[in-house]
């Protein structure tokens, strides 16, 4: 009752030519379904012409607008919304100035305004359409029920058919389109589960650097634990990679440690010294400990990750990007400080030559012996340093991929399918990793001096005079091709057997 007066506002107001739209008509119909971004709406007609959409816009504008300021602070649209029927709460109307907000001042200009309800239409609208299940343009408690244990919640019908109450203005207990947006469109819904599932980018994709930010998972499946069995997956998943991968990643560390203009070692010709020097077996050296290193990491980064999200005392369910990158930064930082000294035996295990260790215990208590415990963390300073232009690049080009893609292709459903997705966490790592190098390569080669017996202790800084001086610039991506060679059949395979150990796990999946 209390929402019917604001559907004729709302309902005209991205649609404005007033025709009523089909029976039944989902967001789907139409040229952009009233998005708000052509001259057509959902009617179909060539009525709905900017300037009277744009006349529609400021009436609701002005009718929200109580101190006639030109602006909407939270003051405004609790005022504004409540006598339109809309009671909001002061938390609901911040997130709502907050998403719209452009210039940061606290309150939404006539641009901003309009911007918000465009892009959040356009949300709902794919919601909507992956809700609808039956492709009828109406959602019913079956439907919920089913998109719901989709997203690993389980309720009952019941509980269904109390959420539809709350949206179901005509008593038929289903929601068409109208009915959906009326209810949403004001009223703020970020970080829609729907997109969020599609989208889930850093447990999939495993290419040898865990620098990556972690997931976010929805209180339902941290209570379901849905959420172990997602690290669970993407842990096997970063395992078979890293083995399949393997001869590749040995013959980065070879090159960015030996590679020199004296020394100008290539691909094939790295392959035919590794097996001349140990045999095919030799290919994966060091890759044991890579593998093992994956659980403790992930562990620890999951852990820190949730603290530190407690610690920045965010009310909100997902953390938005820039705070995603503090908490997955200092996270990486924890983990990668915890297992260090496994990073440090990975790159001797992959140097040794055929018979130096008889293992990685052996080859621990040999640094032990011979260095002391300061050796199991030689490039800890480099490595920190790169976490954060490899985890920021890498969710900053994720994001924009995903957000273009959204805002370009997205008509019916958020769901990008694979390829899509492979493309994007292949460009954003491939991204990553090449802001990050100069700092990685310098890493290696400090936690490999002391493999040279004699070998002068040497900085970071005093590393980086040396190579740019002998080398160049170029001497910073020594090792850079193999590299890249990985990063598509590492983002590959890890996909594919996260889907399959997802399925084995009974994680369900679209």
């Amino acid at each position: 009752a209390r929402r019917s007066l604001a559907s004729p506002v709302v309902s005209g107001v991205l649609c404005p030519c007033g025709s009523p739209r089909a029976a039944g008509a989902g967001p789907g119909t139409g040229t952009e379904g009233g998005s708000g971004g052509g001259s057509s709406g959902s009617c179909g007609r060539s009525l709905c012409e900017a300037s009277e959409q744009d006349r529609r816009l400021r009436a609701l504008f002005q009718k929200l607008d109580v101190n006639r300021d030109g602006a909407l602070c939270i003051h405004d649209l609790a005022v504004g919304l409540g006598r339109l029927g809309l009671h909001r709460t002061e938390l609901d109307l911040l997130k709502i100035v907050k998403a719209g907000d452009k210039d940061l001042d606290g309150q939404l200009d006539f641009e901003e305004f309009v911007h918000y309800l465009q892009d959040h239409e356009k949300k709902l609208r794919l919601v909507f359409k992956s809700l609808d299940k039956k492709n009828d343009g109406r959602i019913d408690a079956q439907e919920i029920v089913q998109s719901l244990r989709d997203l690993g919640v389980k309720i009952s019908e019941q509980q269904a058919e109390k959420i539809l109450k709350s949206m179901d203005k005509n008593g038929t207990m289903t929601i068409d389109w109208n009915e959906w947006r009326d209810y949403h469109l004001l009223h703020p819904v970020e970080n829609i589960p729907e997109i969020i599932l599609y989208w889930k980018h850093s447990t999939i994709f495993d290419v040898g650097e865990n620098l990556t930010v972690p997931d976010e998972f929805t209180v339902e499946e941290r209570q379901t634990g849905m959420w172990w069995r997602h690290l669970v997956a993407g842990g096997g998943a970063g395992a078979v990679s890293r083995t399949c991968t393997a001869p590749l990643d040995r013959l980065k560390v070879l090159m960015q440690v030996h590679a020199s203009r004296s020394n100008n070692m290539c691909i094939i010709g790295g392959f035919t010294q590794m097996i001349r020097e140990g045999g095919t077996r030799s290919l994966w050296r060091g890759n044991g400990i890579n593998v093992l290193k994956i659980a403790p990491e992930s562990a620890i980064k999951f852990m820190a990750y949730e603290q530190i999200k407690r610690f920045i005392g965010t009310d909100q369910e997902m953390l938005r990007i820039h705070e995603r990158l503090l908490a997955g930064s200092l996270a990486g930082a924890i983990a990668q400080s915890s297992i260090y000294p496994m990073e440090v035996l990975k790159t001797r295990m992959a140097l040794r030559k055929t018979g130096q260790y008889s293992g990685m215990l052996d080859c621990a208590k040999n640094i032990l012996s011979k260095e002391g415990m300061a050796a199991f963390y030689k490039g800890y300073i480099p490595n920190m340093l790169g976490i954060i232009p490899y985890a920021g690049i890498d969710l900053a080009v994720y994001e924009t991929l995903k957000n273009t893609w959204l805002q370009r292709y997205a008509v019916n459903s958020a769901d990008p399918g694979v390829f899509v997705l492979l493309a994007c966490g292949t460009i954003s790592s491939t991204c990553g990793q090449l802001a990050s190098y100069p700092l990685a390569l310098v890493r290696t080669r400090m936690q490999a001096q002391a493999s040279v017996e004699g070998a002068p202790e040497v900085t970071m800084r005093g590393l980086f005079k040396h190579i740019l001086k002998t080398e160049g610039a170029f001497g910073l991506y020594r090792g850079l091709a193999p590299n890249f060679m990985k990063v598509i059949p590492a983002v590959s395979i890890s996909y594919v057997v996260y889907e399959n150990l997802k399925m084995t796990l009974g994680v369900e999946s679209r």
